[in-house]
C-alpha cells in the first residue's frame, strides 16, 4: 500500500502545482473515516481507496481525481455525507465522489434493478464529467485483484460477470486497454475457471519449449526492417488467455487449431515508417488475406490506431503484428486518460459521442431489464466501418442494419426512416450491413418508428428509441380511446360536464392533468364508477352493485387507432371491419378486440366489457381463411391467382392436412373490410380446384 507522502510526491512529479496539503487531508480523511474495517483479504478497509489512487497517479490525472480516488467509498461505507466531502473539499470533488458512489437507498431491490439504478446514476455521472468513470475504471480493476479473497463463489461470479459484460467493454470504449485486458483475465479466472486453468497450462507448456523462439522471431522483424532503413522497436508477447478462449469459441476450434498464439508490437517513428515497416513485411514473408486492419487512417471510436498484420512465419507460423508510433502506443495503452491536461482551465471532455449515445438510452429506457440490455448493446466490442453518401464514417456493431445506421446519425433520421440504399440499391431495412457500405436512408416527413424494427435492430440507441417511440404512441392512442370513454361516462352523468368539473375531478383523483384522467380511464386504471364520483360527487350514491348504474349506451369509434398500439385485434376470431366488434378491457393492456360471436369472449368475463364499432371508413385487417383444394398439380396456383385478382396479399400460408384427393391450407390475407373477405370467399367456392373455404 502506497504510503501518504508516497502518493504526494507521485502526484507532485507530474503536476507541481498541487495542493499538497489538500491531498494530506483527503488521505488522512479516508484512513479515518474507514478507521477499523477490513477487506476480504485481512487489510485495512482503507488500503483499497489508496490503491485506486495510485492506479490514478500512474494516468497522471488531476489532484481533483486522486482526491476522488481516495474518498469513493467513503460516503458508501462510512458515515460521511456527500455534505461532510462538500465542506472539507469543495463542490467539485463531493460531485465526482457522488458518481462514484453506488446508491445505497436501493438495497431492497432485486439485484437486476438495484444494478441498474446504480448503472442509470453511474452513466448520467460520467456524461457530465468522464474522470467518473476513470476512477470507477480504478476501483473496479483493484476489486478484481483482490476478488480471489472473497470466499462466496456465487458474488465472485457475479462480480466477475458484471466486470466482463460492463466495465471491461466501458475501458474499451475509451481505450484503456492495459485496463481491458487485466480485467478480462481477472474475470475469465472466475467465470470459466476450468478452460483458463487449461488454456494458462497450455501457455506454460509452450513457454517452457520455447527456447527463445518469440526474441528470435522479434530479432528477425527488427533486422528485416532495419535493412530497409527504418529504426524500430520490436517486442513479443503471447495472447493472454482469455482472447484464445474467444479465439477459440469464435471460430469452433481447438487450442491447437490457433495458429497466432504469439503477437509482435513494432514501435516506429512516424505513421509513414509505420506504412513502410508494413510493406517490408508483407514483402519479406506472405500476409495472410482478410487479417489485415488499417486503424490509422480510420481508427476506431476511441481512438485507437495501429496497423493490424497477420504473417506466416518459417514452417507455416502465424504471427500476428501490430504497428504503431510511440504515441499511439501511449494512447492506445490508456485512452482517453492519455490526453489529459493539467492547465488552469482546461476541463475533460465529457461529451464523447458514444456517451451521448450512452444518455440517450437512459433517458429512453423504461425499466432496468431494458437499460441493462441497451447499455450492453451500446458498449458491444465487435465493430463495422459505414459512410453516408458523403463520407462521413459511423462505427456500428457486427450484425447492425441501415435502422441501427440511421438512429447512429441521428435520432431524429432514425425515426424517420422509411427505406434505405446501400452501395447504390434498394435494400430491406432488415439488411445486414458490410464493412464499408455506403448506407442512404430516406425518410419521410410523417413516418414513425414500427414496432417490427426491434426484431432485427442491434445498437441500444436504436432499441431504446424504438421502444420509447412506441410507448409514446401507445400512450397518446389509449388517452383517445380514454376520451371517447370519458364522453360516454359523462353523457350518464345527470349534469352537463364541464372544464372546471374536469379540473376538480383530477384534484380529487390525485392526477398531474386532464391528459393523464384520459389516459387512466384508457388504460382501465380508473373504473367508470371512481370516474362519476369524480365529476359529481355524490352521482353514484346509492348504487353499491355496478349493476345498477347506467352503462355505456352508444358503440365507441376505433377509427384512428392503430392495431396493436391503440387496441390489439384478437388472435382467435380475428376481426376484420363490418364484423359487429366488442372490446375487453384489462388494466395495463390494451383494449382487446374480438368478433361479437367469438367463442373466447367467455373468457373474459373479469374484464370491461366495451361496446366498439369500427368508424367511417375503417379499412385494414388480416382474416383467416381454412381452404380444401383437390390435391392436384396447380390448384395451389390456382388459388394464389385467385388472392391476387382480388387484390388480397398472401401473409401467411401453411398446409395443415393432407389426406388424399385433398389438402388443407389455413391463409391469412390482407383485406380492406368482410365485404372484400366475403368476395374472395365467394370467388373460391365457386373454383373447381377447390372444395370447400371457410373463415376462420
Amino acid at each position: 500500500m502506497l504510503r501518504q507522502y508516497e502518493l504526494v510526491e507521485r502526484v507532485k512529479e507530474y503536476d507541481p502545482d498541487a495542493d499538497e496539503a489538500l491531498l494530506n487531508r483527503a488521505y488522512v480523511y479516508t484512513v479515518q473515516k474507514h478507521g477499523t474495517q477490513k477487506r476480504a483479504s485481512g487489510d485495512p478497509y482503507f488500503s483499497h481507496p489508496v490503491e485506486v489512487a495510485g492506479l490514478m497517479t500512474d494516468l497522471k490525472l488531476d489532484q481533483e481525481t486522486i482526491i476522488t480516488a481516495l474518498l469513493h467509498d467513503t460516503v458508501e461505507d462510512t458515515l460521511a455525507t456527500i455534505e461532510d466531502v462538500e465542506e472539507h473539499f469543495g463542490p467539485e470533488v463531493a460531485r465526482l465522489v457522488d458518481g462514484v458512489t453506488k446508491l445505497s437507498k436501493i438495497e431492497a431491490m432485486p439485484e437486476n434493478e438495484r444494478a441498474a439504478e446504480n448503472l442509470r446514476k453511474f452513466l448520467l455521472a460520467m456524461s457530465e464529467d468522464i474522470r467518473v468513470l476513470l476512477v470507477k475504471l480504478g476501483d473496479r480493476l483493484h476489486n478484481m485483484r483482490t476478488l480471489h479473497f472473497i470466499k462466496s463463489p456465487e458474488k465472485r461470479q457475479r462480480i466477475a460477470r458484471e466486470t466482463m459484460e460492463i466495465y471491461a467493454p466501458l475501458a474499451e470504449r475509451v481505450g484503456m486497454y492495459e485496463y481491458v485486458r487485466e480485467m478480462q483475465m481477472l474475470a475469465f479466472e472466475q467465470t470459466e475457471p476450468e478452460a483458463y486453468a487449461t488454456i494458462t497450462g497450455r501457455l506454460a507448456q509452450i513457454r517452457a519449449q520455447d527456447h527463445g523462439q518469440v526474441d528470435a522471431i522479434a530479432l528477425a522483424i527488427k533486422q528485416a526492417l532495419a535493412e530497409a532503413g527504418l529504426k524500430v522497436e520490436v517486442s513479443g508477447r503471447e495472447k493472454h488467455p482469455y482472447s484464445i478462449w474467444r479465439k477459440m469459441a469464435e471460430r469452433h476450434v481447438s487450442f491447437e487449431q490457433v495458429t497466432d498464439i504469439m503477437a509482435f508490437r513494432v514501435i516506429a517513428d512516424s505513421d509513414l515508417d509505420c506504412y513502410r515497416a508494413l510493406g517490408v513485411l508483407h514483402k519479406t514473408w506472405q500476409f495472410i488475406p482478410g487479417r489485415f486492419k488499417d486503424y490509422i487512417s480510420t481508427p476506431k471510436n476511441n481512438g485507437y490506431r495501429s496497423l493490424h498484420t497477420s504473417l506466416i512465419y518459417e514452417n507455416s507460423m502465424r504471427v500476428e503484428v501490430q504497428i504503431r508510433t510511440r504515441e499511439m502506443h501511449h494512447t492506445n495503452e490508456f485512452g482517453l486518460a492519455a490526453h489529459w491536461a493539467y492547465k488552469q482551465g482546461d476541463r475533460p471532455d465529457g461529451q464523447v459521442g458514444w456517451l451521448r449515445d450512452l444518455i440517450e438510452i437512459v433517458d429512453a429506457s423504461h425499466d432496468a431489464e431494458e437499460l441493462l440490455e441497451h447499455t450492453r448493446m451500446a458498449i458491444y466490442q465487435d465493430r463495422i466501418f459505414a459512410f453516408t453518401p458523403k463520407g462521413a464514417l459511423f462505427q456500428l456493431p457486427k450484425g447492425a442494419t441501415p435502422v441501427d445506421f440511421a438512429f447512429a446519425v441521428h435520432t431524429d433520421l432514425g425515426a424517420q426512416t422509411v427505406g434505405a440504399k446501400i452501395n447504390g440499391r434498394h435494400m430491406p431495412l432488415r439488411t445486414v450491413l458490410g464493412n464499408g457500405d455506403v448506407v442512404e436512408i430516406i425518410k419521410g416527413k410523417h413516418a414513425e418508428p414500427q414496432l417490427s424494427w426491434l426484431g432485427f435492430v442491434t445498437t441500444g440507441k436504436a432499441r431504446a428509441s424504438i421502444r420509447r417511440a412506441v410507448r409514446l404512441k401507445e400512450r397518446d392512442e389509449v388517452a383517445v380511446l380514454g376520451r371517447k370513454l370519458f364522453d360516454e361516462i359523462a353523457a350518464r352523468l345527470p349534469a352537463k360536464i364541464g372544464k372546471k368539473a374536469i379540473r376538480e375531478a383530477v384534484k380529487r383523483l390525485g392526477l398531474e392533468d386532464e391528459d393523464e384522467l384520459m389516459y387512466a380511464i384508457g388504460a382501465n386504471k380508473l373504473p367508470d364508477r371512481d370516474v362519476m364520483e369524480a365529476l359529481v360527487p355524490g352521482s353514484t350514491a346509492g348504487t353499491e352493485e355496478q349493476s345498477e348504474w347506467p352503462k355505456q349506451e352508444k358503440a365507441i369509434s376505433i377509427r384512428g387507432l392503430t392495431p396493436g398500439v391503440g387496441f390489439q385485434l384478437a388472435e382467435c376470431c380475428h376481426p376484420v371491419p363490418g364484423d359487429r366488434i366488442v372490446g375487453l378491457r384489462k388494466a395495463g393492456a390494451p383494449v382487446e378486440v374480438h368478433a361479437i360471436d367469438c367463442l373466447e369472449l367467455a373468457s373474459g368475463i373479469d374484464a370491461d366489457w366495451i361496446d366498439l364499432s369500427w368508424g367511417r371508413d375503417s379499412h385494414g385487417a388480416i382474416g383467416r381463411l381454412r381452404v380444401i383444394l383437390y390435391d392436384r398439380p396447380g390448384t395451389l396456383a390456382e388459388m394464389a391467382g385467385l388472392f391476387a385478382q382480388n387484390h388480397a396479399n398472401v401473409v401467411a400460408l401453411e398446409q395443415t392436412h393432407r389426406d388424399h384427393p385433398f389438402s388443407t391450407y389455413e391463409v391469412e390475407l390482407d383485406v380492406e373490410d368482410l365485404a372484400h373477405l366475403t368476395r374472395i370467399l365467394s370467388t373460391l367456392r365457386a373454383s373447381d380446384a377447390v372444395a370447400q373455404a371457410e373463415r376462420l
